[in-house]
């Protein structure tokens, strides 16, 4: 039921929660998420791939290397054709390599210098130019670079490299060079209604070169995201009604000797879930696209100098069977990309990951149904965040939203290490905002609820209670707790005569006049008030703020608090009221303090008998004339004041006697005759408790004489003159004994 008023009173916040949930949720139906989560989402992806790749050096494929070391010895690039025919048929005949693939496109005609510098020459120098042409002619294969070149390729597993042109490129639509054949013809597959990656145009090998290889594929890549990484490669693209296959797809098919690929569309052949070659299955995605399986950074495939294969240097057994790419990681020629484990990769080390991977089954698969675990993802969370929020406290809402996050993450993982990809970003985020939005609004309603309990106990209690109770109003109970505390008590003299001549508007004023002054004082002193009682007030320190001084705070406000009184009937006087006195009772000692009272009501209070002693106390002020009367418990706490003992009594409902003294000034601030007037008592006091009550009347006659207007002095003069005529005997303490309060 709780839980349920909870979510209640936070109707707007469930709304809102809901509200967000429903956008993301859209999003994800409708593929139309915001950058901001594309990018994270790749982020994720990167992530996942990098603390997940083998870091391993596959031997399965080998790179050759047009690098800064064959540069330097051959040559730059391009070469004449007949040293790469060279290259190649050291590659078949000395290294006896698998299958070799191009990562780059021959799409001009070699230049044939001597060739073209014979035409010329011919039918000027010569008798018979037409005879000499024509066995040129017959020559000319022999010796031209294109025609050496092709020769090389023929009847061997090679596979030339070319690129298809999109809407991105600035020559869209034009086409040099030769295609290879397609390995698939759309409509006759079936498979008109996917929605493949289409050509405009391309580039493509010259139609000798294309003709005598056995197969070409594609190394463009338009799949590069928009943040400029490659995650993912097409395997096959569309082109004038045909599909063409990708460089790595049409190396491998080679390789295994397959002449035909598969395309294995879903039960409602609305999308193509992978490409079969032979009993290889490689997943993609309905654009015939596949996610590249990194194996780790730049070097997880053998390289291999391309002057070391002309020089024939390199190892027969490190090259043997295997397949080859020929590429380049020279960044003149700029084959170079950014990928989620390197910013500066080889291009061609891109195929051989793809190949790899399509070989050893550690291709990713994107499926059509990710979409569908992603809206049960988020509707989950959501609905869980939404109503479980509210009513959970701010570690249990903390744990949850740890909880949930965890699962996502540790599900993610184990879908990845099963060979799937489930977006994760939305899900995550989702978390973390809906989170954020309920700690934040929790935060102000808290905050909201702290200023009013301030604002509305802050009249009637000290701020520290207040404080208190705003930043734990669930911890308010009436267990308490002792602590060693001061407590003060005080009482306006004269008030009833006073209030008797005042009308209710005046009555209040004075109650107002007196209260505030002294109610500040204490404050100041970091007291904190109890009660007001009438005209009395009652206060303590050392709680609910811990106060290791708190009798010396505590003495230091009764001072003050009796030294307002002069401006108090300063103010009375200019009003025509009466003048009015105070007595202050102060006892330190263990006290019980808490929050106090019935299911109805509380309050903020002390208790023991150590509060007792201090209320009886001040009403001893008046027996005694002084104005401030503490306990020894008190005296020996708050030692920078001078004192005068004034008695040893026991007072009403207390066994035990106690000595009270009287704090005369400041040390700092006690003037000679005060002081000297102290000690006089003193010596007076010290000879009533010998019992030598002539010498003690005489002393305190003298007092009395000099101090009329003391009360005390004539207490005990009228004391010392009744014991001298009934001495109280030997067994006398010295205790005088209160019997009301």
């Amino acid at each position: 039921m709780s839980a349920l008023v909870s979510i209640k009173r936070n109707i707007y916040l469930v709304g809102l929660s809901l509200a967000i949930t429903v956008l993301f949720i859209n999003g994800t139906l409708l593929q139309q998420r915001p950058q901001i989560l594309q990018t994270l989402e790749n982020i994720a992806y990167d992530l996942r791939l990098q603390f997940t790749m083998p870091e391993t050096v596959d031997d399965k494929v080998v790179i050759i290397d047009l690098d800064e070391k064959t540069l330097a010895a051959e040559g730059r690039w391009p070469w004449p054709r007949d040293r790469i025919a060279q290259m190649v048929d050291n590659l078949f005949d000395h290294y006896q390599v698998a299958v070799l693939g191009f990562d780059m496109v021959f799409a001009e005609a070699d230049a044939n210098p001597g060739i073209d510098a014979l035409r010329k020459l011919a039918p000027a120098n010569l008798d018979s130019p037409d005879t000499f042409l024509n066995n040129l002619s017959k020559l000319e294969p022999a010796i031209n670079r294109d025609e050496i070149f092709a020769r090389s390729l023929l009847e061997r597993p090679i596979v030339m490299g070319y690129y298809f042109q999109g809407k991105s490129h600035l020559n869209a639509g034009s086409t040099t060079g030769q295609l290879p054949f397609p390995v698939l013809p759309i409509e006759e597959a079936g498979l008109s209604n996917l929605p493949f990656i289409k050509a405009l145009g391309y580039g493509a090998n010259l139609e000798v070169l294309q003709n005598n290889a056995m197969s070409g594929g594609f190394f463009d890549n338009p799949t590069t995201d928009s943040d400029g990484v490659l995650r993912s490669v097409p395997l096959i693209t569309e082109y004038e009604g045909n599909l063409y296959e990708s460089l790595a797809l049409a190396t491998l098919r080679t390789y295994l000797d397959i002449f035909f690929i598969e395309p294995v569309v879903t039960t409602d052949q609305a999308g193509l879930e992978a490409i079969k070659i032979g009993d290889l299955s490689v997943p993609v995605n309905d654009q015939g696209v596949a996610l590249v399986p990194y194996l780790g950074k730049q070097g997880s495939f053998a390289y291999h100098s391309v002057t070391d294969i002309l020089n024939k240097t390199t190892p027969v057994e490190e090259m043997a069977g295997k397949i080859v790419l020929l590429g380049t990681t020279s960044p003149g020629l700029q084959d170079l990309r950014n990928t989620p484990v390197q910013p500066i990769y080889p291009g061609v080390e891109v195929h051989a990951n793809l190949i790899a991977g399509m070989l050893d089954g550690r291709i990713k698969h994107k499926p059509s149904y990710s979409i569908a675990i992603e809206l049960v993802q988020l509707l989950g969370i959501g609905l869980m965040l939404t109503f479980l929020l509210p009513v959970l406290s701010a570690l249990g809402s903390i744990l949850l939203t740890m909880a949930l996050m965890s699962g996502v993450i540790l599900y993610n993982l184990h879908t990845w290490e099963s060979g799937l990809v489930i977006p994760m970003a939305s899900s995550m985020v989702l978390i973390t905002l809906l989170f954020t939005l309920h700690m934040s609004y929790g935060f102000l309603t808290e905050a909201r609820l702290k200023r009013m309990i301030t604002q509305t106990f802050g009249q009637y209690v000290p701020p520290e209670v207040a404080q208190e109770l705003a930043e734990h109003p669930t911890s308010m109970d009436l267990s308490g707790q002792s602590r060693e505390m001061t407590v003060l008590f005080s009482d306006v003299r004269g008030f009833t005569t006073l209030s008797e001549g005042l009308s209710p508007s005046e009555l209040t004023q004075v109650m107002n006049a007196i209260l505030t002054p002294m109610t500040r004082i204490i404050y100041q002193h970091n007291g904190t008030i109890d009660k007001y009682m009438g005209d009395a007030v009652m206060a303590f320190w050392g709680a609910p703020l811990n106060d290791p001084l708190h009798a010396q705070h505590a003495m230091e406000a009764a001072m003050d608090m009796t030294k307002a009184i002069a401006e108090i009937n300063q103010q009375f006087s200019k009003k025509g009221w009466p003048e009015i006195d105070m007595g202050v009772g102060l006892n330190s000692g263990t006290m019980n303090v808490g929050n106090m009272g019935s299911q109805y009501r509380v309050a903020y209070t002390v208790l023991g008998d150590a509060v007792n002693l201090g209320s009886r106390l001040e009403g001893l002020t008046k027996a005694y004339g002084v104005r401030i009367i503490v306990s020894e418990y008190t005296q020996q706490q708050a030692k920078d004041y001078i004192y005068r003992e004034l008695d040893k009594v026991r007072v009403k409902g207390k066994e035990e006697p106690v000595v009270i003294f009287e704090p005369v000034e400041h040390k700092d601030q006690i003037s000679p005759d005060r002081l000297k007037e102290v000690k006089s008592y003193c010596d007076a006091l010290k000879a009533y408790r010998e019992q030598q009550w002539q010498q003690a009347e005489d002393l305190f006659r003298k007092l009395c004489d000099q101090y009329p207007a003391s009360k005390l002095y004539e207490l005990y003069l009228e004391r010392s003159r009744n014991f001298m005529r009934r001495p109280p005997g030997d067994d006398w303490d010295g205790v005088y004994i209160f019997k009301t309060k």
